[in-house]
């Protein structure tokens, strides 16, 4: 292969900074820039002399840098223009305006950095702002001091939540801001506040503080109305008695109101009226209150503890429904005075209905006769075997219809858990004291009857 004529060796490449266009006097010369790979490269190529037509070296790769920004001397700048005065002005203007860039960068970060603190600052003071606003109304909420004075009227209605109780409060004056009754009332330890404000009509002062308001209404001294006690084992006449005389209603509204069945909330099972369901308890009835809505409180009374007991739970699991069970607590209610006796008393009826034994309960025909009394006659036995709506328990077998009375909670209870006895028989052996004797048979029984009525 025929050799090409060597190459004539290219003229060295000038440095810039050794033949600058023209001197500028009052410049300082600018540092050397750094050369290129590629000036570096041909710088090498001339070292190493002339090379061999028809091998081409490659230079050796260099290790990658990082690439560094430098700001570029006026030198670099003019050379990239051609050189000459003119280029070096050139050069100039763009170094100046660049560096005014910068400034103006700067000056934006300084402004961005201000404002950022003017923002911080504003949502702190919001931040500091609304704790103050959360400490005021929570922590140190307006309050009166004291018992307050004069004589307020004030109403809880039945569903009142404690925070509309506040607002009530403070609109009648009688407290200084709903918060202040709150905090008093969330206060109050829960055993002491059992199950909370009682719907009624309360006698309360202006101006109490928190305290002294949530410490009236816990007191049922503060309660304005008829305060009526029912006992245990009353019929609904003796009920309606205690009522009327408590209160402004007359037993002939309680016999109307009565007579709602669909309007007193009775449970599904009470299936023969309200005998029996309007619960013994402690009422204070508030003025103005209507017939209606007093049976309708008692009533509610008897739904809530018969589902505290599980009344209809436990009634299952004895082979009873639960007006079965009302209808055994009301004979265990009539038939004796101490809640020691109640357990046997039952125990003597479960056994009986057991047997299929009739239950002869004298109390039962008393009801039916409409009368009261202790021991029943023959000719009284005889009146009530023929009882019409089921509630005689001589002359058949089975449950009286339905509770005759209004048995207490100690009753239903005893009704529920009968004492494991074998007793079929009863009688009252102390009417003083109102204690009971207990048989398995009929003989001891008649024996003890004798004996005790002799005594009497």
């Amino acid at each position: 292969m025929e050799e090409e004529a060597p190459q004539e060796d290219e003229a060295p490449d000038e440095e810039p900074d050794e033949t600058p266009a023209e001197e500028a006097p009052e410049e300082e010369p600018e540092p050397r820039p750094r050369r290129s790979r590629r000036a570096s490269a041909a710088d090498d190529g001339r070292r190493g002399g002339r090379r061999r037509r028809g091998r081409r070296e490659e230079p050796e790769e260099e290790p990658e840098e990082e690439d560094e920004y430098e700001e570029p001397n006026l030198a670099d700048i003019a050379e990239a223009y051609g050189g000459g005065r003119s280029s070096r002005k050139k050069a100039k203007e763009l170094k100046r305006a660049r560096a005014n860039a910068g400034k103006g960068g700067r000056k934006r970060r300084r402004r961005s950095r201000a404002l950022t603190i003017v923002l911080a600052l504003v949502l702190l003071l919001v931040v500091a702002g609304g704790g103050y606003a959360v400490i005021r109304t929570y922590v140190l909420p307006a309050d009166f001091d004291g018992q307050g004075s004069g004589e307020t009227v004030f109403v809880i209605e039945q569903g009142d939540a404690g925070s509309v109780v506040g607002e009530n409060l403070a609109e009648a004056g009688i407290v200084a801001s709903p918060r202040a009754f709150l905090n008093a009332l969330d206060a109050v330890p829960e055993e002491e506040l059992g199950s909370g404000l009682a719907p009624g009509t309360y006698s309360l002062a202006q101006g109490m503080s928190g305290e002294a308001a949530v410490a009236a209404l816990l007191d049922p001294a503060s309660r304005v109305g008829g305060r009526v006690t029912i006992p245990e084992g009353l019929r609904t006449d003796g009920i309606f008695e205690r009522i009327s005389e408590a209160t402004d209603l007359s037993v002939e509204e309680l016999d109307a109101a009565y007579a709602q069945t669909d309007e007193l909330g009775l449970p599904d099972y009470a299936t023969e009226g309200p005998e029996g369901y309007l619960f013994p308890s402690t009422y204070r009835f508030d003025p103005g209150a209507d017939a209606l809505s007093v049976l309708k409180t008692m009533v509610t009374q008897h739904t809530q503890v018969a589902e505290e007991i599980d009344l209809e739970g436990r009634a299952e699991a004895l082979g009873y429904d639960a007006n079965e069970v009302m209808a055994i607590a009301a004979i265990v209610q009539a038939e004796t005075g101490t809640k020691e006796d109640m357990p046997l008393i039952s125990a003597v009826v479960h056994n009986r209905l057991e047997e299929g034994m009739q239950l002869q309960m004298d109390s039962t025909c008393f009801y039916v006769l409409g009368e009261e009394g202790t021991f029943l006659n023959d000719e009284q036995r005889a009146s009530c075997e023929a009882d019409p709506r089921g509630y005689s328990t001589y002359g058949m077998t089975g449950l009286p219809a339905g509770p005759f009375v209004a048995p207490g909670q100690d009753a239903i209870e005893a009704a529920l858990e009968p004492a494991d006895e074998d007793y079929l028989y009863f009688a009252l052996v102390d009417p003083e004291n109102g204690h009971t004797g207990f048989s398995t048979t009929l003989e001891e029984h008649n024996q003890m009857v004798a004996e005790n009525q002799a005594e009497w």
